[in-house]
């Protein structure tokens, strides 16, 4: 009889971010703001790039993009469940 987690793989960072491509993120940057979009792409040193993002200051809405690029060392990625 075998045991079934040995049949189970292990899950790496990869398979993870695989996983939240297409989803909602929330991304605050270093400076306060705060934008959310869908994860359309993201790299080795954590450069983020969202389509449908929201540009929010202070809570409030203040633009819209379709496409936005944020540098890694700008801000903390967050997903929206």
């Amino acid at each position: 009889m075998e045991n079934s987690e040995g049949n189970s793989q292990k899950k790496t960072p990869s398979d993870f971010l695989k996983n939240v491509l297409g989803r909602p993120v929330d991304v605050k940057l270093n400076n306060g703001s705060e934008y959310r979009g869908v994860l359309a792409c993201l790299d080795g040193f954590m450069n983020i790039a969202m389509e449908q993002t929201q540009e929010y200051i202070n809570g409030q809405l203040k633009a819209q993009y379709g496409d936005c690029f944020i540098r890694g060392n700008n801000g903390i990625l967050s997903l929206l469940l």
